[in-house]
C-alpha cells in the first residue's frame, strides 16, 4: 500500500530557464572523461595507462583502500590523459573515443532468480557498485555491509532540476530490473512526487512506493530516509540515484555497461532550454555549443548539476557522473546596485518578503551567483529549521561541527544527514556560511574518528 508523507517545511525557488520536454540527441564527442570527484569519499588509484585502449565497461580507477570497488569507462577508446592536481591527486581520466564503440561483455541475468551475493558481485565486476551511496557519512559505498534499507528518490524538486519521468521514458524495463535486483539485497523504498504519473513509478514492483507531497527538499533522499526509517548509530542504509538504477538494469538485461542518459540543459543563460540525450562524462562545450546566451560584460556560471548542490565547472569541463542537468546562470560579478537591498524591487527573490515580488506567486526569477554579503555570526533564528523538514536541530548541529564536538554531533543527528540536506538552509542563511561544506567536514571528521 502506497503511503503519503506530507512535507510542510521547505522552499520552492522558481527560476527562469526550465527545460522544455524537447529532446536533442547528441553524437559522441572526441573526448569523454570520468572524474573520481563525483564519487564522494573514495581515494582513486588509476589502473590504466596513458595510450592504453579500453572498452566501455572496463575499469579506469579503483578505490585505493577497497580495490574491489572499481569505476568503469562509459566509452571505448584510448586513454589520452590522467589529469592530476596538487599532491598528484587524480582529477579525471580522459578517453579519446573510438568511432565504433566496443563493450565488455558481462553475463545476462534473470534478476528474479539472483541472490543478494550474485547482484553485488556483478555490480562490482562491472564497476557500478561504487555508484551506490551510503548513510551515515554520505559517501560512495565501500564494503558488503548489508543495509537495513535501500532508498531511491525519483522526485527531483530542486530549482531547474531534471524531471526523472523524461529520463525514464523508454527505460521502464531496465528501471524495473534494477529495482528487482536491489530488492534482493535489502528492503527497497522508492520515493515519488504526487504529480508523477508514470506506471513504472506508481506501480513499481518489488519495492515500497511512498509519495512525498510538499515543497523542496521533499525530493531529497535524506529527507525521505528521515521520515521512513531514520538512521541510528551503527545502522547503514544505501541511497541510489534513480538513473543509476537504470544503469544497473541495463547491465543485468543486456550484459553491458551502458551509461547513456538524458540530462536537462537549463538556466536563464541558455537560449533553448531542453533535454539532451548524451553519455556520462561528455564534454560540456559539446552540449552547450551555440546555446549560450552571452551578454556584454557578463560572465557565466556553468554548474555541473543544479544551482543548490551542483559543482562549478567551465566550458572545458565534462559532465559529472551523478549530474542530471547542466545549469547556466549569470555570475553577477559586474553588477553594482544603487542603495542595495533598501530599494523596493519587483524582480528580486526574497525569502522573508523584503520585496514586493512575493505577491507574484508564479513569477520566475533570473538570479545570479552572488552571495550578496559577507560572513556574519550565526544567529539562532530558526531559519535553518524552516527549510529542513527533518527531525534534527540544524543550527545546533552546525555549531557542534564547527567546534568539532563529536559527541554532540552524534546526539544531534549527524548520522542521518548529507550535505545536500543543508543546501536550502545555505541559500536562506543570513550569516552566509558554507553549510554544505561544514556538514561535509563534520561527516569526514566522524568517519575518521570511527575508522
Amino acid at each position: 500500500m502506497t503511503k503519503v508523507y506530507k512535507i510542510h517545511r521547505g522552499l520552492n525557488i522558481r527560476l527562469e530557464g526550465e527545460a522544455s520536454r524537447d529532446i536533442k540527441v547528441f553524437s559522441l564527442s572526441e573526448k569523454v572523461a570520468l572524474s573520481p570527484e563525483a564519487f564522494q569519499g573514495i581515494t582513486p588509484k588509476v589502473v590504466v595507462n596513458k595510450g592504453e585502449h579500453v572498452k566501455a565497461g572496463q575499469t579506469l580507477f579503483v578505490n585505493k583502500h577497497y580495490p574491489e570497488i572499481g569505476f568503469s569507462s562509459a566509452v571505448s577508446g584510448t586513454v589520452e590523459e590522467v589529469v592530476r592536481g596538487e599532491r598528484r591527486k587524480v582529477l579525471m581520466v580522459i578517453i579519446k573515443t573510438d568511432e565504433h564503440q566496443e563493450y565488455v561483455d558481462f553475463p545476462i541475468k534473470d534478476v528474479s532468480k539472483l541472490s543478494c551475493k550474485e547482484v553485488i558481485s556483478l555490480l562490482k565486476e562491472a564497476g557500478l557498485f561504487g555508484w551506490i551511496n551510503r548513510l551515515p557519512y554520505a559517501i560512495s559505498v565501500y564494503d558488503d555491509t548489508i543495509p537495513k534499507g535501500i532508498f531511491i528518490s525519483a522526485l527531483r524538486d530542486k530549482p531547474l532540476a531534471s524531471d526523472f519521468e523524461v529520463e525514464l521514458d523508454g527505460n521502464e524495463e531496465d528501471f524495473q530490473a534494477g529495482l528487482t535486483a536491489l530488492s534482493k539485497i535489502a528492503p527497497t523504498f522508492l520515493g515519488i512526487g504526487p504529480l508523477q504519473t508514470s506506471k513504472s513509478l506508481v506501480e513499481a514492483k518489488d519495492v515500497s512506493v511512498n509519495i512525498f507531497d510538499g515543497p523542496c527538499p521533499a525530493g531529497n533522499v535524506g529527507v525521505q530516509v528521515n521520515h521512513i526509517s531514520p538512521v541510528n548509530k551503527g545502522e547503514v542504509v544505501w541511497t541510489i540515484d534513480p538513473m543509476a538504477v537504470i544503469f544497473f538494469g541495463r547491465l543485468f538485461r543486456r550484459g553491458k555497461v551502458d551509461l547513456h542518459r538524458r540530462i536537462a540543459i537549463t538556466g536563464s543563460q541558455i537560449k533553448t532550454p531542453m533535454y539532451a540525450e548524451t553519455i556520462v562524462g561528455e564534454k560540456i562545450s559539446h552540449l552547450l555549443k551555440d546555446n549560450l546566451r552571452e551578454e556584454k560584460s557578463e560572465t557565466l556560471r556553468i554548474i555541473n548539476g543544479n544551482v543548490l548542490t551542483g559543482r562549478k565547472t567551465s566550458i572545458d569541463g565534462f559532465l559529472d557522473a551523478h549530474a542530471s542537468e547542466i545549469t547556466v546562470i549569470p555570475e553577477g560579478e559586474n553588477k553594482h546596485e544603487f542603495i542595495g537591498w533598501i530599494m523596493p524591487r519587483l524582480k528580486e527573490f526574497s525569502v522573508n518578503r523584503s520585496y514586493f515580488s512575493w505577491l507574484q506567486k508564479k513569477k520566475e526569477y533570473r538570479l545570479d551567483a552572488r552571495i550578496k554579503g559577507g560572513k556574519r555570526h550565526i544567529i539562532m533564528s530558526g531559519e535553518y529549521d524552516s527549510v529542513i523538514p527533518m527531525n534534527i536541530y540544524a543550527e545546533y548541529l552546525i555549531k557542534a561541527i564547527i567546534v568539532g564536538d563529536i559527541d554532540k554531533m552524534e546526539a544531534l543527528g549527524i548520522y542521518e544527514v548529507a550535505p545536500e540536506d543543508f543546501s536550502l538552509a545555505e541559500f536562506v542563511d543570513s550569516s552566509k556560511q558554507e553549510l554544505q561544506k561544514i556538514v561535509r567536514s563534520g561527516l569526514d571528521m566522524l568517519r575518521k574518528e570511527n575508522s
